[in-house]
């Protein structure tokens, strides 16, 4: 008979925490795994060396830096370049990368160019952070996401050099770098304080960081399943792939009409560049990039709610964004227009909703709701001098990991930056899954991905 005493003993060793990492619930893995890099990431932003000589941080503000870039959002309490050195911006590079690739996508590349089989809870948690169709191979899917992202990066950052030297950039070789990396990460982090408002009417940089935007956004699952297509492995891509790039396409219109017409500080603009900030405010929006070419604290309410709504419905799944995903949103449409119809079953382009599908993303919906009403609610609390819908726009931004803001993120309590820092957190981790690790066990049989190619992933 084993004693008590034995017991507890046991419980605190290292065999009996190894035991309880091996047999924790991909979605505890998940939110622990993510906690961990920004724990590691705050330390090393906390170095002195990491700093401009007579820069002022606090503590607090390296642990918001920090969780900001591992969730890919961009939302900074201080000036980012005058804070932070070479080193420190090489941090954040490398902080961003790994929080847009995804949590133990590196370490499992790794493994496989060795070689070498992934674990069982390697391939559980991957279920977590990718969701995928039943007939992608993760292994593959693994091999193909850090392919796309090195190839697209070392793409974009080379056009961007081109770019950024031609118009007088200094040091525009790590700008191009750092730039290529935080548009296809769908970051938002750039090392100019008024982001690239400086480049409003300037058209090949806007299209280069919007290409990365979206190829980041739209989401590693578009990518391989192109590429499976052109190879000529499968004849036609999955239901996913087809409506994330429909949305994606119908939603940058219509957000860029609403915006052109309705937006009265780009009225004065001629049409060329009030059209080209019209789309690129739309689409740093709903591909949750976060970056803007014109001040977002200056326009109107009707656009910063268009804003905020696009940043809900946000990017894709298996991507690089934030937001409720474009699939989901897509499911709930469905299932809306299904019960005004009457039908009994919820379909989508004449295609069946599984029921599964379809309560995964009410339960997104609603987990996503109530995490932005409630940061909304203790923002306004701690910073109640500031107007709601800028508080809401900020909770928001936070939440869906998109980075915008209205310029209040430097001026808040201490008390909302940390309000923003568990926002931040809950979106990259994902609402849903974030619930998921706190209140349900191992024996958990959601799924995030598809069991049929005419399923749809949320």
């Amino acid at each position: 008979m084993i004693s008590p005493r034995s017991s507890i003993k046991k419980a605190f060793s290292i065999e009996g925490f190894t035991n309880y990492l091996r047999n924790m619930p991909p979605a505890r893995s998940v939110l622990l795994g993510y906690l961990g890099y920004i724990i590691f990431g705050w330390i090393l932003l906390c170095l002195p060396f990491t700093h401009n000589s007579g820069s002022v941080a606090t503590p607090l503000d390296h642990l918001f830096t920090s969780t900001s870039a591992i969730s890919t959002t961009g939302l900074v309490t201080i000036s980012f370049s005058g804070v932070y050195n070479f080193l420190g911006q090489f941090i954040v590079m490398l902080l961003i990368q790994i929080g847009g690739i995804g949590y133990m996508t590196l370490g499992s590349f790794v493994i496989l160019a060795q070689n070498k089989p992934l674990t069982k809870s390697r391939l559980d948690i991957a279920g977590v952070v990718f969701a995928l169709p039943e007939t992608f191979k993760i292994h593959k899917f693994i091999k193909s996401v850090m392919v796309f992202t090195v190839v697209i990066e070392s793409f974009g950052a080379v056009i961007l050099y081109f770019i950024l030297r031609q118009a007088g950039v200094q040091n525009a070789m790590w700008s191009a770098m750092f730039h290529s990396v935080s548009s296809f990460c769908t970051a938002g982090f750039g090392l100019y304080d008024n982001s690239f408002e400086n480049f409003s009417g300037h058209f090949w940089l806007n299209a280069v960081v919007a290409a990365l935007s979206y190829m980041g956004a739209v989401g590693f699952i578009v990518f391989v399943d192109v590429w499976r297509k052109l190879q000529g492995k499968i004849d036609r891509v999955t239901l996913t792939t087809r409506i994330i790039l429909w949305t994606t396409f119908y939603v940058s219109v219509i957000g860029t009409f609403m915006f052109f017409i309705a937006e009265p500080s780009i009225q004065s603009y001629s049409a060329d560049k009030r059209l080209l900030a019209s789309f690129f405010q739309t689409m740093t929006a709903m591909t949750t990039v976060g970056f803007n070419t014109i001040p977002i604290g200056a326009i109107s309410r009707a656009s910063l709610l268009l804003i905020i709504t696009l940043m809900v419905i946000g990017a894709s799944p298996s991507g690089t964004g934030g937001g409720l995903k474009s699939t989901t949103f897509t499911a709930l449409w469905g299932l809306a227009v299904s019960t005004l119809r009457g039908q009994k079953e919820v379909s989508f382009w004449k295609r069946t909703i599984p029921e599964q599908r379809v309560r995964l993303a009410s339960a997104c919906f609603c987990f996503y709701v109530i995490f932005l009403l409630a940061g909304t609610y203790f923002l306004c609390l701690s910073d109640s001098a500031i107007d709601f819908e800028r508080l809401l726009f900020e909770a928001a931004s936070a939440l869906g990991t998109v980075g915008l803001s209205t310029g209040i993120t430097s001026s808040i309590t201490a008390m909302s930056k940390i309000i923003l820092i568990a926002l931040m957190y809950a979106g990259r981790v994902g609402p849903l899954t974030f619930g998921l690790a706190l209140f349900v066990g191992k024996s958990s049989d959601i799924s995030f991905g598809q069991k049929h190619p005419d399923d749809l992933v949320v």
